[in-house]
């Protein structure tokens, strides 16, 4: 298993471990597999009823290749899905129940931060820990957060002092909930970092950092890192196999999508064999994505504030990924296209000599909804099932039943637990869902001064990250 990065045209393959450490390539450009290791069918029905632990290794040994021993690798995965981490229902850490017609929830939200982002970042944690102590080195980090990476990413290396977490978050978007969740992981190893803007504003601070020498060996926890996208790869393998009753059937997911990470993750797994028929895109009406999608064309607007604040994004970073393989993996041009992009915000497929129907020939469509269908949505799963969503999964069940395409079961990614989004919970339903015992009190337990407030400014960042 080698990588190369999205802008390298000379395709230099890199280690699983080197671009586990390294997150964004140097050349600006993201990591991915030369090939899309493959997964058969016979391979598939072996884990029919097996644990996720099982799965998530076997996917991962793919995507690792030799970089990380097998008995490592194992030892790592074995570790991570096991309670109190992950809760367990049903047997497994990602459950599926039907909520309809063919229409089914993977809960991918029973980690330690309520948040889907938990099933990678865990993982991630302990190989970045697992490969700096082989190296006996260590890691500054410095990430970016719509909501719930941050939380994610500092519950799985609060206290490894192999690593230094800075992390971007905006001032004004995130839930009450989820800022507190930061606030209260705050100090030692792990520093929040404010900024007055958006998301976007975050994750171009990020890149343009590591665009500069002296921070170019700056980790990454983003899903810009591929160790991320690979630990995600997973779960759809897992929720395809709770989902048929025969191996070899097709299924669709609907993915809640705001930086197009997790639902890139479900097209590595239909390149790697996963008998997947249409992955969905589901936006809120920050729909730049689904737009894109539709018309071919990328067209930043500013990101505004919504009830599913974790997919309030403009720039989805992992849609290059997806952009290279459209490209036929050419360098050069991807680098053209996405070059347009960066500089006038604006870019046609119809100017780079691809088709509209690009998407929908590599499996995808797309949809998004607005606030006052997430409620009616959280509304009538809740009459139909007696189970609380929050508005991200609502994102993705309100697209999944505008389809009305139920031939194949359709999986709907459930991404948090309404906990994280009580005043939208309230609204909908006219009451919050009782807290599980360790976010009791959690608003008491945020430190003062966890956040430091700052403009988005590359050198003022920089500044910071220097002291």
């Amino acid at each position: 298993m080698r990588l190369v990065s999205t802008r390298d045209a000379s395709a230099a393959q890199h280690s699983y471990t080197d671009v586990l450490l390294s997150g964004l390539a140097p050349d600006g450009g993201l990591y991915t597999p030369e090939e899309y290791p493959k997964v058969t069918l016979d391979e598939l029905r072996a884990l029919k009823g097996a644990s996720y632990e099982t799965v998530a290794f076997v996917i991962k040994q793919k995507l690792v290749g030799d970089a990380i021993p097998s008995v490592e690798l194992r030892s790592l995965v074995d570790s991570t899905y096991i309670e109190p981490a992950f809760a367990n229902e049903k047997g497994q850490v990602t459950p599926v129940t039907d909520v309809g017609r063919n229409l089914k929830l993977q809960n991918l939200s029973l980690g330690p931060t309520a948040s889907f982002k938990d099933m990678a970042m865990q993982l991630l944690g302990r190989e970045m820990d697992y490969e700096l102590a082989r190296r006996k080195d260590s890691l500054t980090i410095l990430g970016a957060t719509s909501g719930d990476t941050g939380s994610a990413a500092e519950a799985a290396f609060k206290g490894l002092g192999s690593v230094e977490l800075f992390m971007l978050s905006p001032e004004v978007g995130m839930s009450a909930f989820q800022r507190a969740q930061m606030g209260a992981l705050s100090g030692g190893n792990i520093r929040n970092i404010s900024i007055r803007g958006r998301f976007d504003d975050c994750q171009d601070l990020v890149k343009a950092v590591k665009q500069d020498s002296e921070f170019a060996a700056l980790g990454a926890v983003n899903s810009i890192n591929w160790g991320r996208i690979s630990s995600q790869v997973p779960y759809y393998f897992s929720g395809y196999l709770q989902a048929v009753k025969e191996v070899g059937e097709e299924v669709d997911f609907v993915v809640p999508s705001g930086n197009f990470g997790n639902v890139f993750s479900g097209y590595v797994a239909k390149r790697m064999g996963l008998p997947i028929r249409r992955l969905v895109v589901a936006t809120n009406e920050n729909n730049v994505l689904s737009r894109l999608m539709q018309t071919g064309v990328y067209a930043q607007k500013e990101a505004v504030i919504t009830s599913s604040p974790s997919m309030d994004i403009s720039k989805a970073s992992n849609y290059e990924r997806l952009a290279f393989d459209l490209f036929g993996r050419d360098a050069t041009k991807l680098s053209a296209y996405m070059h347009e992009f960066n500089t006038t915000g604006l870019v046609s497929f119809l100017d780079h000599g691809l088709s509209v129907e690009a998407f929908l020939a590599l499996g995808f469509e797309s949809g998004s909804s607005t606030h006052e269908e997430r409620i009616r949505t959280i509304q009538d799963i809740y009459k139909d099932t007696g189970i609380v969503i929050d508005p991200h999964t609502a994102d993705g069940v309100c697209v999944a039943k505008k389809r009305d395409i139920q031939e194949v079961p359709v999986i709907c990614l459930a991404t948090a637990l309404p906990v994280k989004f009580e005043e939208t919970i309230r609204e909908a339903l006219g009451f919050v869902p009782e807290r599980p015992a360790r976010f009791v009190g959690l608003e008491e337990e945020m430190k003062q001064g966890s956040f430091i407030t700052m403009d988005a400014d590359v050198e003022a960042l920089k500044s910071q990250l220097r002291a």
